[in-house]
């Protein structure tokens, strides 16, 4: 037996809750299946928006979320792992199509794991989890278009959350003057982190000229919606725009005339489907750019009885920074 946040809808009542289930019941690998022993995992947005039923991220019923997972393998019929191996997991559509790691055991493909980096504990690589994986991921898909340090300010949106807290981190050590979006008093914490300057989210996220003075040599924005078309009618000719995320809305109430009078790109960062070679790249990055040290400034840890109130407080945007989640 073991335990996991368990989530179900029979006749469309939704609920969500711990229990006690066992491993005959974890879904089945058609094959190089590996047995794991979650140690850490964390509640992402999408983990949240699963057990919050705010929006419809589960596809299929019974589901244990948890999309991010570190720990140790248990049993291996993939020939890249054995027992005793410890390992880090990032989408692939666990918590959506398959059952997750917000659980002390999950049957994983072996093809979605990459090996624990040196660098990190468990722990660490969960305070990190898929935010910060995709905050290295668009960093990367920054330095791809030739954005340099002195090239000027580098704009962050959402900066207190999850993805933005590691995109500064990253950015500031990186020599990059960082400029910091957000809607909460966090001033002194995102500069701990290595903003040069805060901003109120207020001023991008109303609706704005579709050409604005320009800005910012770059951006890295997980917010969408109006935030998303003011920053790209901010950004100086040649800059570009790292988009991953909608926090405030899907979509883009834009025009084409960032992209065709200043030659600004929008560089589309995807974290779930993204191949082994980019992420282990992404994860490497990690281990020699990212200060470990900031990593407890950005995480809260909690027990896995405290994650469907943790989702909550996450919807309601009273969260600074990551929960890392002990499972086991």
């Amino acid at each position: 037996m073991f335990k996991a946040i368990y989530l179900q809808k029979n006749s469309g009542v939704f609920s969500a809750g711990l229990a006690e289930l066992e491993e005959a019941q974890l879904p089945a690998i058609e094959r190089g299946g590996v047995l794991v022993q979650p140690e850490y995992s964390t509640v992402n947005y999408k983990d949240a928006l699963a057990m919050t039923n705010t929006s419809p991220v589960v596809r299929r019923w019974p589901m244990v979320p948890g999309i991010d997972g570190a720990g140790l393998v248990l049993e291996s019929e993939h020939p890249s792992w054995k027992p005793g191996d410890r390992f880090v997991h990032n989408g692939w559509g666990v918590g959506e199509t398959h059952w997750g790691c917000l659980s002390q055991r999950a049957r994983l493909d072996g093809d979605w794991l990459i090996p624990l980096p040196a660098a990190f504990t468990t722990r660490q690589a969960m305070a990190i989890g898929t935010a910060g994986y995709t905050a290295m991921l668009c960093v990367l898909a920054l330095e791809r278009h030739g954005l340099k340090p002195d090239d000027g300010e580098v704009l962050v949106t959402g900066a207190t959350g999850g993805v933005g807290s590691v995109a500064v981190a990253l950015l500031s050590r990186l020599g990059y003057r960082v400029v910091a979006s957000t809607g909460k008093a966090q001033e002194d914490y995102l500069q701990a982190l290595g903003a040069a300057r805060v901003i109120d989210r207020a001023e991008l996220s109303a609706p704005g000229k579709p050409l604005q003075k320009e800005c910012w040599a770059a951006v890295v924005d997980a917010v969408g919606g109006h935030t998303l078309a003011n920053a790209c009618a901010q950004v100086r000719y040649g800059g570009a725009v790292a988009a991953c995320g909608l926090a405030q809305s899907h979509e883009l109430p834009a025009t084409v005339m960032p992209f065709i009078l200043r030659g600004v790109a929008l560089l589309g960062v995807d974290s779930v489907m993204a191949p082994p070679a980019l992420r282990r790249r992404a994860w490497e990055r990690l281990a020699t750019d990212l200060d470990p040290s900031l990593l407890d400034t950005m995480a809260s840890e909690i027990g896995l009885g405290e994650v469907i109130e943790a989702s909550k407080s996450l919807m309601a945007g009273h969260v600074r920074g990551r929960f890392v989640v002990r499972v086991d």
